[in-house]
């Protein structure tokens, strides 16, 4: 990937970030740059080994919001930033993560379960300044994990999607459908906000076929002080659906979607 990219046309970052396993680990090798998943937004749910990496770091970056979670836990220059001005903070993290100093990005929950878009331009900003450094991925404990939990889904039962990412979304509707009309699996999404949020995903099931009865759980800031689980049918939250701002859902944008098939 060359730093270019549309993620309406390609190439998604997403692809670039899975095109290779990590390199083995080598005690000679140049430091590598953690990109870290912080978990839910509760220091509780931060894994040592994550902590460490950005404890120990010169330069931390991220998106402000998880930032905030974690900048009382090391004395690195801290990077934020957002969606606009996200290439920008990076290509400067890039540079001295070149220069010498020690990197660590930073992403909500685990970057396994919804952050391979930020992990892709995380490793092609440090490839293009030194391809040397490698880049490896400390996993979090994502909100999937916890709404697995207050659901009862097991993962083994359950499809995961996630539409918590920037570009065409129709491959992932797709999947969505197909878990709930033909497979009969529970279902665990990431909704966007906010143009697919959980009453969008609801009324888009219903319309390929998914039982109106069906249990869905909106999960709602989980392990946060204002965690609430929302419970309705799938044609009872399809009632929310429509709109693309903020005022026109009940829900945040910290929300994971749940549809539990009934059990034998």
């Amino acid at each position: 990937m060359s730093g270019e990219y549309d993620l309406e046309s390609g190439p998604d970052p997403a692809t670039f970030a899975a095109g290779a396993a990590e390199p083995d680990s080598d005690e000679r090798a140049v430091d590598p740059v953690y990109a870290v998943g912080v978990g839910p937004g509760n220091q509780e749910y931060l894994t040592p080994r994550g902590r460490r990496a950005i404890r120990e770091a010169d330069v931390v970056v991220g998106f402000t919001t998880v930032v905030e979670f974690v900048a009382d836990l090391t004395d690195a220059d801290l990077l934020t930033c957002g969606y606009k001005d996200e290439a920008e903070a990076l290509e400067t993290f890039g540079e001295r993560v070149a220069a010498g100093e020690s990197g660590t990005a930073v992403a909500m929950g685990d970057p396994n379960h919804s952050g391979y878009q930020f992990v892709g331009k995380v490793q092609d900003t440090v490839e293009r300044h030194d391809s040397e450094i490698p880049v490896r991925v400390i996993p979090g404990i994502s909100s999937i994990q916890l709404a697995a939990s207050r659901a009862r889904t097991p993962m083994e039962d359950t499809e995961f999607v996630t539409l918590h990412k920037s570009g065409d979304l129709e491959p992932d509707m797709d999947r969505l459908a197909s878990a709930v009309t033909d497979d009969d699996r529970h279902l665990l999404a990431l909704p966007r906000p906010y143009d697919r949020m959980p009453g969008d995903i609801a009324q888009f099931l219903l319309e390929e076929g998914a039982d109106p009865d069906l249990e869905a759980l909106v999960l709602e800031k989980l392990t946060h002080d204002d965690e609430q689980i929302h419970r309705f049918t799938l044609a009872e939250l399809s009632e929310h659906a429509g709109g693309t701002g903020s005022d026109d859902t009940p829900f945040s944008d910290l929300v994971v979607l749940a549809v539990r098939q009934p059990v034998p």
